[in-house]
């Protein structure tokens, strides 16, 4: 996992995966909860743009989550807490449910897990580090003396 040391005060904790982990550390009770139960009660579901990915996390760690891959589109990152109208499109991500080991993506001093293939999963995870890099250079921007 890569630290930014430069990151602004804000995104300080937030740590940018290198490569997706199994076990990060998990600070977050919430989380560590969320993880350890996921059901259908906990899961989430991620729509960015075409694509619709069950996740599984606290309420304030997808949010997160859900913000940072935001930057990348031009649409909304939406998070819902039921199926959504159509369910799944991928039939890999519908399988993915049933698989007991998902990485985990660390998100501040939380995690998320995205239950979804691993083409997704590599573009969702992608999305997110250029949305930390995005963040990452706007608050760089905003600390800049003009």
């Amino acid at each position: 996992m890569v630290e930014y040391p430069d990151m602004c005060p804000a995104d300080a904790s937030e740590r940018q995966p290198a490569d997706v982990e199994e076990a990060p550390q998990i600070q977050c009770d919430a989380c560590e909860s969320a993880l350890h139960s996921a059901t259908s009660r906990t899961v989430s579901f991620l729509l960015l743009e075409q694509v619709v990915v069950p996740v599984v996390g606290c309420d304030a760690h997808l949010e997160r989550f859900a913000s940072v891959c935001g930057f990348t589109t031009d649409g909304r990152a939406s998070l819902i807490e039921h199926r959504p109208a159509g369910g799944i499109t991928c039939p890999s991500c519908r399988l993915a449910v049933t698989n007991p080991k998902q990485p985990l993506i660390p998100v501040q001093d939380g995690a998320v897990t995205l239950l979804a293939c691993a083409e997704h999963q590599a573009e969702l995870v992608g999305r997110f580090r250029t949305g930390l890099d995005t963040a990452q250079q706007l608050a760089a921007s905003l600390d800049s003396p003009e």
